[in-house]
């Protein structure tokens, strides 16, 4: 006969925090996992947290009926090593899925995407599900302990579920503040299952559950270890999400899965790429040649949106560069634009950058020359913050202030409502500008274009558009607004491109004039179709939901 642990009641309750630890973990981990192909979007989280309550549902009935007809203790530990050892091959398992999820995102295929997405959260529901039929039974078990009988039902129940919650509530802040960033997703889903097959092995006392636990510990050797073969997983976490592209660096934040690629194109000249999370955009950019030539026009990405805010200001009649000295990038990435603003217009010009994720921070000073912290550079600062609570608190004015924080598909809603650019206004010089870059489908598609220049135009009294020569997939423009009326911006911008002595500048505003996808233009109040958002009503997400669903359909329409 096997034996079996008479647990006290400290020890069962101790089995139940753990358990709530794990289950909440998983669901924050589960979001990581996804994030490199599918983006890290409300409707992303929506899936999960949706999902992961089913598999909780599901867990609760299923433990309570076990419960009623085998109330032993032992079936909490086997529900617990069950969980474990599925737990401990979700990441092996997952990498063949999530390849073929990268494929069918290079391919537009919706059907094969959502499949993928399908199977990776099939891959966690019977370790959730599992471990959340403890529960139910440690209730079960409790109310036997207690003097009381069914009279205290309550009582049992209650503790159970406080203690499971207080594990909860460590599962969720230790996988996101601790284990991915020091660990990866992968190592913190393997720590996860080691956990879950300790508590179960604590209870059976069975040699054969440690065999388990030792094939846990097996297969992260294995997957470090391997070469090939279709459940060893690759080098990266994901392969560069660019053709020709080789991985310099990979890693995990608290905001992030981020990629640092290179890609030669052409022999003398050698791009580095910022790529985070899905990989629909490239957030920054930087030339290598720049390194030895030193000549500002090597900073630029051939037209690419980064380029252009450096001639926002030329809206205004008679402006000259020597006019434009200060700064403030909201959502500065890797350094792309401060490096371009530098070479541009002096090593002495004031630059505060404010980029939320540190590790962005950190990758940029590694592989794009981000210049914060250099003497020769002794007014750039770097700021490692949410971008409006920075805004929020700086007593500083600036000439221009640019927001390129909009991680397309999706935006930060709070980073385009009339109060956000209430707040953008406040900060600006009395010839200030705010440039903000934002993007279109490939169809073309204005809904969001024009939603964000209605908010701005809400806030500012003239709105421009500059259209970027970067077209072959999206193409992106730039939403400018001016502090002060400008009368006619477009004749401004014309008239001083035609006097500008910098030859870089010069050549950036006739890309404006001449090269983009529609001419230089203002936005009008007649051209809103929408009303502007707001803290309290910013539909973003349903919005470019409705873009993604046409761009779909399109894509996936036969071509007559």
């Amino acid at each position: 006969m096997k034996k079996q642990v008479v647990e006290s009641t400290p020890f069962l309750q101790g089995v139940v925090f753990f358990a709530g630890v794990s289950t909440l973990a998983f669901e924050t981990v589960l979001p990581r996992l996804l994030a490199p192909f599918f983006g890290t979007a409300q409707p992303i989280w929506a899936i999960v947290i949706g999902t992961t309550l089913i598999f909780l549902a599901t867990g609760y009935w299923l433990g309570g009926q076990i419960a009623d007809r085998w109330p032993s203790p032992r079936f909490i530990y086997l529900l617990l090593t069950g969980a474990g050892l599925l737990a401990g091959f979700i990441p092996l398992l997952a990498q063949p899925i999530l390849h073929f999820a990268q494929q069918a995102l290079l391919d537009f295929a919706a059907g094969n995407l959502l499949a993928a997405l399908g199977g990776i959260l099939l891959l966690f529901a019977l370790p959730i599900t599992l471990v959340a039929a403890v529960s139910p039974f440690a209730v079960r078990l409790q109310m036997h302990r207690e003097a009381g009988g069914i009279a205290a039902a309550g009582r049992a129940a209650g503790s159970i579920s406080a203690i499971s919650t207080l594990g909860s509530i460590m599962g969720a802040f230790l996988p996101t503040f601790y284990l991915i960033p020091t660990f990866g997703t992968r190592n913190t889903i393997y720590l996860l299952a080691s956990l879950l097959l300790l508590l179960g092995i604590s209870g059976l006392r069975d040699w054969r559950s440690k065999l388990l636990l030792l094939l846990i510990g097996i297969l992260p050797i294995y997957a470090l270890t391997c070469k090939s073969g279709f459940f060893c997983p690759t080098k990266e976490l994901k392969s560069a999400a660019c053709q020709d592209c080789l991985v310099l660096a990979e890693t995990e934040s608290a905001y992030n899965y981020i990629q640092v690629v290179s890609q030669k194109v052409a022999p003398d000249e050698t791009y580095i790429y910022l790529i985070l999370n899905e990989g629909f955009a490239l957030h920054s950019i930087s030339s290598l040649k720049y390194r030895q030539t030193h000549d500002p026009k090597d900073t630029l990405t051939g037209g690419g949106p980064w380029d252009y805010f450096a001639v926002a200001p030329y809206f205004y009649p008679q402006r000259d560069p020597q006019t434009v000295k200060s700064l403030a990038l909201l959502g500065a990435a890797a350094g792309t634009i401060p490096k371009q603003f530098l070479a541009l217009y002096g090593s002495q010009m004031k630059i505060d950058a404010v980029e939320i994720d540190a590790k962005i921070v950190e990758l940029g000073k590694t592989y794009f020359d981000l210049a914060a912290d250099d003497a020769r550079y002794p007014n750039y600062k770097v700021y490692a913050e949410d971008a409006r609570a920075w805004l929020q608190k700086t007593s500083t004015k600036y000439d221009l202030i640019g927001l390129d924080a909009y991680q397309q598909p999706y935006i930060p809603f709070h980073l385009a409502t009339v109060e956000f650019f209430q707040a953008v206004k406040a900060q600006l010089n009395a010839a200030g500008v705010v440039a903000v870059n934002a993007a279109r489908p490939p169809s073309g598609d204005e809904r969001l274009v024009t939603a964000l220049a209605t908010t701005m135009r809400a806030v500012f009294p003239q709105v421009f558009i500059i259209e970027t020569r970067q077209r072959e997939i999206a193409s992106n423009v730039i939403l400018v607004g001016v502090k002060q009326p400008v009368g006619d911006g477009i004749a401004n911008f014309q008239a001083n491109t035609a006097q500008m002595q910098n030859p870089t500048l010069r050549l950036i505003m006739n890309w404006a004039i001449n090269e983009g996808s529609f001419p230089l233009r203002e936005f009008l109040p007649s051209q809103s179709q929408v009303a502007p958002f707001t803290d309290d009503h910013a539909p973003v997400e349903s919005l470019i939901d409705l873009l993604l669903l046409h761009e779909a359909q399109s894509l996936n329409t036969p071509k007559k």
